[in-house]
Order: C-alpha cells, then structure tokens, then sequence
C-alpha cells in the first residue's frame, strides 16, 4: 500500500488507534458487523418489494405480509446502521457550519462533535430506556404482528434489534465524545 493510501486509511476516524484497543476496536467492529447486517437487510428488502410489485402487477398474486416486513425492517435497519454512523460521523448534519468552523479553530470544531456526541448519547439512552421493558414482555407474551391465521411474525426480534442498537450507539457517542474531548486537548 502506498503512503497516501495508509494516511487517509489511518486518518478515517473509524479505525482506533493502537492505544485505544482493545475498547475501541470492539466497539467500532460491532458496528461495522452490525452496519454490513443492516446493508444486507436494505438488499433483502428491495428484492422482496421488487417481487411483491411483479406478483402483485403481473402475476395477479401478491406476497403477503410485505407491507408489515418493510415497516419493522426500515426501523431495524436505521438502529443496526447509527452506531456505524455516529463512529464515522457520518450522521446527518449541516456541514456549512463545522467547515467554516474548521479553518478558524479546529478545537471549536472537536467541542462541537463532542457536544452533539454528548447529545446523541443522551437521545439513545432515553430510547434504550423506553425500548428496554418492551423486549421481554414481547418475548414473554409471544407478541406478533400481522394478521392472525394469514400471516404473523414476532415482534422480540425487531424490538431486539431496537434495543442492541440503542445501546451500541449510547456507547459509540461516548467513545466519540472522549475521542473529541482529546483532540481539544491535543490540541490547545
């Protein structure tokens, strides 16, 4: 590999530095697994629309279920691929001001990650909060959704993905938050 290619590899701020293995690495491996899950379930979920649209339009006989399916998986989706994202700052976000924030003062910059990390933290632990007490009541009730005697599916398995991914993101905003806090202090 040549020297260019490792300085933007090493400089993502997806891969931990040495010293902050072993957390780190875990942490941000978790979620990149949990990201590959979650980009093979946005492929399963087209090809399963795809072919709801063709029984539905060509063949006279529609799959049953699919409208429920995408329902859950969008929302499974999102909660396997933030913690990925949180890590790789790549949630959505008004860039103009951290450009403009960049030149002037990098550590403005950190402080605001950090802020916004702290924030995110925040925000998915109240849902991890909420999310918690419904995982095993729907697995004790045997909860479902659809319509009973033509087409059911669990609910624990969605509302697990909800609560895994909550709590992977708690964590990867708080690594990303201590990260930031040590960029300013690098940095000042």
């Amino acid at each position: 590999m040549s020297d260019d290619n490792s300085a933007a590899f090493d400089d993502d701020g997806f891969v931990p530095a040495f010293s902050d293995a072993p957390l780190g690495a875990i942490l941000c491996s978790a979620a990149a697994a949990m990201s590959a899950i979650g980009t093979a379930a946005i492929g399963a979920l087209m090809l399963l629309i795809v072919a709801d649209v063709i029984g539905r339009n060509f063949l006279d006989a529609p799959i049953t279920g699919v409208s429920e399916i995408a329902a859950r998986t969008v929302v499974a989706i999102v909660f396997l691929q933030v913690p990925a994202a949180i890590l790789q700052r790549r949630l959505t976000r008004a860039d103009f001001l951290v450009r403009r924030l960049q030149g002037a003062s990098p550590a403005a910059v950190s402080a605001l990650e950090a802020a916004f990390c702290i924030a995110g933290a925040i925000v998915f632990a109240l849902i991890l909060w909420a999310s918690w007490p419904k995982l095993p009541e729907s697995w004790a009730s045997a909860e479902f959704f659809g319509v009973q005697g033509v087409w059911t599916i669990p609910t624990w398995p969605f509302r697990g993905i909800t609560v895994l991914g909550a709590a992977l993101a708690v964590l990867a905003a708080l690594y990303s938050a201590t990260q930031e806090m040590r960029n300013i202090r690098s940095r000042t």
